[in-house]
This record gives structure tokens, C-alpha cells and sequence, in this order.
């Protein structure tokens, strides 16, 4: 059956961007040890769930491209700009509803919760995250854009799998029971 999983990388105490969202700090550690990994991990998506500043941070970084062929839903108040041909759909509201659709258009692929950390813990707040899957990278950052805000206490989690690169970083995979 088709997971709802958010896939990330974290600093090591909880962080997936600064207070001023860059992330000078994860891309300093390249994508080669990790591309192979990720690869499997997107042959397996079939839909795309974002926030409004993760958007906007991709496509100031991709100002001409769009990486995802994959449909994707960006939660946000308002529409931005769409790069041609790619298929963005601008949602607010109930995450209930967008986890819908995106399972949809996904059909027996899973939902990848891309972020940022408000994104799935709304998810995860609302019982419709299946998976974490947390890259933590080898650095600390002291302050920043949380990993998981949730209000409150998550039901408990199971490791599922753990894999560690060359580098230092260690992916850690766990299941909400």
C-alpha cells in the first residue's frame, strides 16, 4: 500500500534549514554519496506535498527548471508563478483534503512530504504520516527551522531501517505505529 512518508535532512540537533531558510550547511556535503539513495527513494513517488517556503526556495534556486515530474502540492495562501509544463497545484486548508488528491494523482506510488517541518507536522498531527525518514547530517546549527513542530506528543515510532554514507550522515527510517 502507498506510504505518505517525509523524507529529509536534519542537523543533528533537529534542523532542516537556518532561521533565515538556506541551506548552505546540507549542501556543503554534496549529493554524490547520496544520489543513489535518493534515486530508489523517488522511483517510488508518485506525488509531491510541499510548503509555500520550500517552493520558494526551490524555485529561486531553479529559477528555469522544475525538478519534479511527479504532480505537486504546495500549501500556501496564495499562488505563486508555475514553471511551464510543470504540474503545481496551490492548496490551503484541511491537509486531509490535499493528502486526497495527491494520493490520487499517486495511484499505487507513495506521497512524499518534502516540507518544510510545519508542513509534516501538520501531517503527522492529523495521523496521516506513515514514515520518517530522517537523513541526519553531522553538523549542528544551534537555531533554525525545526524538523518535526508539533504541538504535542507523536503516537510512537518504530525503526524500520537505518543507513549510514561514507560521510558521516546516518538515514534513519522509522514507521508511526
Amino acid at each position: 500500500m502507498p506510504k505518505v512518508i517525509y523524507y529529509v535532512a536534519s542537523s543533528l540537533d533537529g534542523f532542516i534549514a537556518t532561521e533565515d531558510n538556506r541551506l548552505d550547511w546540507l549542501l556543503n556535503f554534496g549529493f554524490e554519496a547520496f544520489q543513489d539513495h535518493y534515486d530508489r527513494f523517488m522511483g517510488d513517488v508518485g506525488a509531491v506535498v510541499m510548503g509555500a517556503r520550500t517552493y520558494r526556495w526551490l524555485r529561486a534556486e531553479q529559477p528555469e527548471g522544475w525538478e519534479y515530474t511527479q504532480p505537486c502540492w504546495v500549501l500556501a495562501h496564495r499562488e505563486d508563478p508555475a514553471p511551464p509544463a510543470a504540474d503545481i497545484r496551490f492548496a490551503s486548508g484541511n491537509v486531509r483534503a490535499v493528502l486526497t488528491e495527491a494520493r490520487d494523482a499517486a495511484g499505487e506510488r507513495n506521497v512524499w512530504v518534502v516540507g518544510g517541518g510545519n508542513v509534516a507536522a501538520q501531517f503527522a498531527q492529523t495521523g496521516l504520516l506513515d514514515e520518517l525518514w530522517i537523513t541526519y547530517m553531522p553538523v549542528a546549527l544551534g537555531s533554525g527551522r525545526r524538523l518535526l513542530p508539533v504541538s504535542g506528543p507523536t503516537p510512537p515510532m518504530q525503526l524500520i531501517a537505518a543507513t549510514s554514507f561514507n560521510n558521516g550522515a546516518v538515514e534513519l527510517r522509522y514507521a508511526v505505529v
